[in-house]
């Protein structure tokens, strides 16, 4: 059945976000997907021009420049706050018949924003262009509902709270009134509607699979598969609401034990205006990183002075969160980051 795994895994996916059977497929990685259903987007429109924010992750921004600029458009960048994130409001201010497409994260990367997908997809809509979403910080974190809100596309990974594990493949959703309209620019054999006839003309498959290009990764998809499930068994409600109590727990123990060393929250404090990850600055934010990971507590750097505690409900216990807020102050307190280099490695 190996040939059939991404869309049936896309079927698994598809309740998580609040989207039909059929209207998601397992494929490519992230960037790959956003630049074949950006591309898609605009060749479906009289329109070259895409909406994004400053705040969106900056693969993103590659992808949906490189884009725009090969349709001969341009990609608009709208300044948000840092902290809150992009509003319906920004949107707004750059939309005009000229945009085709808005693209944004769900949860902002780096602060952990959580944009307001229905309102923000309803302005996009009503202007006459498309939206697309990357749910990669928040599919299997918090919950997503693509069709309500009238989402016309998505992407977005399955190695982070889907725990695919790295280089785990990514997802894409395509609205199921869209399917027939919108053409891949990467067309393969396991998009074709009779993949092995082995014709020389391409004739595209109906429905999302039609955005399928080469053989997939079987054993990344297995992987896939079981982290779906586990995911699905607990319930993106109860996840939801753990997750919370996690982020709640974190920025608590911040405010009390960081902020006089010299710490800012960088995430909005309001729980439903934020994802699972929390942002915590400090100047001295690459270094303290690095204490960190040499005392086991794995976080991100974010530049230029972000460090991101990514909390995964699922297996992150409160006293993780405890003995890693306790571990930061330690560090800080004997100033043991200042024995490592300011210079950034390859990975941060």
């Amino acid at each position: 059945d190996w040939i059939d795994l991404p869309e049936q895994i896309g079927d698994a996916i598809a309740p998580l976000i609040g989207a039909h059977i059929g209207e998601v497929l397992v494929t490519d990685q992230t960037s790959v997907n956003l630049f074949k259903l950006a591309s898609a987007a605009l060749a479906a429109t009289d329109r070259a021009d895409i909406v994004t924010d400053d705040a969106n992750f900056p693969s993103d921004h590659y992808v949906l420049r490189a884009v725009a600029e090969h349709g001969n458009g341009r990609l608009r960048v709208v300044e948000t706050d840092p902290v809150g994130g992009v509003t319906a409001a920004d949107i707004s201010a750059a939309l005009d018949g000229d945009v085709a497409l808005v693209s944004l994260s769900h949860v902002a990367f780096k602060s952990g924003a959580l944009a307001d997908m229905s309102t923000i997809s309803a302005v996009t809509e009503s202007a006459g262009a498309l939206t697309l979403w990357d749910l990669s910080h928040s599919v299997g974190a918090v919950p997503v509902e693509l069709e309500r809100t009238g989402v016309s596309l998505a992407v977005g990974c399955t190695y982070k709270y889907l725990n695919g594990g790295p280089g785990a493949p990514a997802f894409l959703y395509v609205r199921r009134d869209l399917q027939d309209r919108l053409t891949t620019p990467i067309p393969g054999w396991f998009g074709h509607a009779d993949m092995f006839s082995f014709d020389p003309s391409y004739v595209a498959a109906d429905g999302v699979r039609r955005f399928a290009s080469g053989t997939p990764p079987i054993v990344s998809l297995r992987g896939v598969e079981h982290g779906v499930a586990v995911t699905t068994d607990a319930g993106i409600e109860a996840i939801r609401t753990k997750g919370v109590a996690l982020t709640e727990v974190l920025i608590a123990r911040a405010d009390s034990r960081l902020v006089s060393l010299g710490c800012t929250i960088g995430s909005p404090r309001r729980a439903a205006a934020r994802g699972s990850h929390v942002a915590i600055r400090h100047p001295e934010a690459y270094r303290l990183v690095q204490a960190l990971i040499d005392r086991k507590v794995i976080t991100d750097f974010r530049a230029p002075d972000t460090i991101r505690f990514g909390v995964a409900p699922l297996y992150t216990r409160y006293t993780d969160v405890y003995d890693a807020i306790e571990t930061l102050v330690d560090i800080l307190e004997t100033g043991a980051h200042l024995a490592y280099s300011p210079d950034h490695g390859s990975v941060t």
